[in-house]
């Protein structure tokens, strides 16, 4: 399919539609949770971001939720709609986002997600240079965050056996995990300063 294609679908179908390479992929909707917990995050990357602009007057970023986020660097046959992102700040209003332009990506998972898919959208992400992915799980039995994930996209590969050769370009690495056991929240200092206590992450 291609994107002229999408755009003449429904909206109410186009919008459960990625691309990847032209191939669709239905993208079911999840839970009155994960709705939430998407909100929650939105919400909280949004104060970090105002904040840390406040703090480098040059810099400018937004915070954004499921839009789409169009991996080549042209075209529009490929991309992915992530649950919450930040993006640097673009030229004109309603300009196509792309990998380029993004700074931080994050999925909500629930617990209808397959690992199989959710590695395959991270394998994505990472092959399209976006510098970092978060990861939040929600509990399986009470409306709550697990654990939320930061994940680095690694620089260089690391040393592997001779014959042995990576399936991907790139891959994250785990570089900052947080469960309620930890009293302060989650602080991180990348791409900027994360400062989120549990209580705004609260259903």
């Amino acid at each position: 399919m291609t994107w002229d294609e999408l755009e003449q679908l429904p909206e109410q179908i186009a919008e459960q539609i990625e691309l990847w390479d032209g191939r669709v992929v239905w993208v079911r909707r999840g839970p009155a949770e994960h709705q939430t917990f998407t909100y929650r995050m939105t919400a909280a990357f949004e104060r970090c971001t105002r904040k840390a602009m406040q703090e480098q007057p040059t810099t400018c970023l937004r915070t954004t939720l499921e839009t789409n986020v169009f991996l080549g660097k042209t075209g529009k046959s490929d991309f992915l709609t992530p649950d919450f992102l930040v993006h640097r700040c673009l030229e004109s209003p309603y300009q196509d986002l792309r990998a380029s332009d993004t700074v931080l990506v994050g999925e909500v998972l629930s617990p209808s997600n397959t690992q199989s898919d959710m590695e395959a959208k991270k394998g994505r992400y990472a092959s399209a240079g976006i510098p970092w992915y978060w990861e939040v799980t929600l509990a399986r039995r009470e409306s709550a965050i697990a654990t939320i994930r930061a994940y680095a996209l690694e620089s260089k590969h690391g040393e592997l056996p001779d014959g042995v050769h990576p399936l991907r370009p790139a891959n994250y690495l785990v570089a900052g995990e947080w469960t309620h056991d930890d009293e302060q929240g989650v602080q991180f200092d990348f791409p900027f300063r994360i400062d989120i206590p549990w209580t705004d992450l609260q259903y």
